[in-house]
């Protein structure tokens, strides 16, 4: 596995994006580029190689096709192939790490404290975003400001580096993590897990407590203790990412987002959603609607 690091002192200078979409079997042509690409899989699998290693990016997942490196489709891809693609520059030196030199570098990262002075990106070549929702919505805006022709160029550029941002939290933050977990922390990552593989059911507090084998209320202060968050509040959170996700990437009624976030009260949902994010999610939906679509 290699590591895409980079200085953020400047903000990357974003190139272009879209999202590609093929209604029948296609194949990646071959191609170098002289630029980095994210890749962000959508729908089916992409079947690419780059540097003579071969991925399948699955819909959630994400690939870094590096500059000056062929690329091309070894396998032809299900009709319905989707996934979103941006081009981007660094603004500073770049360069990939070993397995050894990611340990070293972030190393420094069970001291706390270090967070004040990290001022890098860095993430997998190929990865599996466990929140690949926040990457979704950050790419949706990132779109929106491309189309709407800002006068402000940089916005593409600071959109752009927020992206990439994201993916290295998610990275450093599992590596934190399980750095530095207690047996007690270890039983919260877990119950953190199980809330995001079922937050699209219709899951309580008590729900989780029966679980778990934990007292309702005990779990509720252990959780506020070691999260920071209020159990049912870390769920409504959770909730509330998804259906952004979901208002930005469909068409699906408000009624039915509700429900595939496990919300059977749609206009609960609405007051929820407009407590967390300061406007309704039809608000939220016309907010970033511009897309720039390709086939080829």
């Amino acid at each position: 596995m290699k590591y895409f690091k980079s200085g953020i002192d400047r903000p990357v200078e974003f190139i272009s994006c879209g999202l590609f979409v093929s209604d029948v079997p296609w194949t990646h042509t071959r191609r170098n580029i002289n630029s980095f690409e994210l890749i962000i899989g959508v729908g089916e699998c992409l079947y690419i190689s780059q540097g003579g290693t071969e991925y399948e990016v699955k819909p959630g997942e994400t690939l870094l096709i590096l500059p000056d490196e062929p690329h091309e489709g070894y396998r032809e891809c299900r009709a319905g192939i989707s996934f979103y693609w941006f081009h981007f520059v660094p603004a500073g030196p770049s360069e990939l790490l070993g397995e050894v030199a990611l340990k070293e570098e972030l190393g420094r990262l069970t001291n706390p404290d270090s967070f004040k002075t990290f001022s890098e990106i860095c993430f997998p070549v190929y990865f599996k975003p466990a929140r690949i929702e926040r990457v979704n919505i950050l790419f949706q805006q990132l779109q929106h400001i491309v189309s709407s022709n800002y006068y402000t160029q940089q916005g593409s550029n600071y959109i752009s580096t927020s992206l990439l941002i994201e993916l290295s939290e998610q990275m450093i933050s599992k590596y934190y993590q399980s750095a530095m977990v207690s047996q007690g922390d270890k039983g919260i990552s877990e119950i953190v897990e199980w809330i995001r593989i079922h937050v699209r059911e219709d899951i309580s507090v008590t729900d989780i407590a029966a679980k778990f084998a934990y007292n309702k209320d005990y779990l509720s202060r252990f959780f506020k203790k070691k999260t920071g968050y209020n159990l049912q509040e870390y769920i409504h959170l959770l909730k509330i990412s998804k259906a952004k996700d979901l208002l930005t990437r469909s068409t699906k009624s408000i009624k039915l987002v509700a429900e595939l976030v496990g919300f059977n009260d749609e206009k609960y949902f609405m007051r929820l959603f407009k407590k967390y994010e300061n406007m309704t999610p039809t608000e939220y939906r016309q907010a970033y609607y511009k897309i720039h679509m390709n086939n080829q």
